[in-house]
């Protein structure tokens, strides 16, 4: 069933099929249907490792992007769990 917030159904379902959350999935997604799927996931790569940074960083960006139980977490887990995010 097509959701309006999804511009490409398709592509969205192939993602969450892949593991991709939701939210992950909608991104890509929406992005692919609103400019050119070649150039879709070529637009990063500007940040450095996670590894580089420190725990407080890696803290700030998990608290940024909403990952619960973070304040528990190891940098490890913070990098883990902002990978899957």
């Amino acid at each position: 069933m097509p959701r309006a917030q999804i511009k490409d159904e398709k592509m969205y379902q192939a993602l969450r099929r892949d593991g991709a959350s939701k939210e992950k999935a909608a991104r890509i997604a929406n992005d692919a249907a609103r400019s050119s799927r070649s150039a879709t996931g070529r637009k990063g790569g500007k940040a450095g490792s996670y590894e580089d940074r420190t725990k407080d960083d890696l803290y700030q960006e998990a608290r940024k992007v909403g990952i619960e139980g973070r304040s528990k977490m190891t940098k490890d887990e913070l990098v883990a769990a902002l990978r899957d995010h």
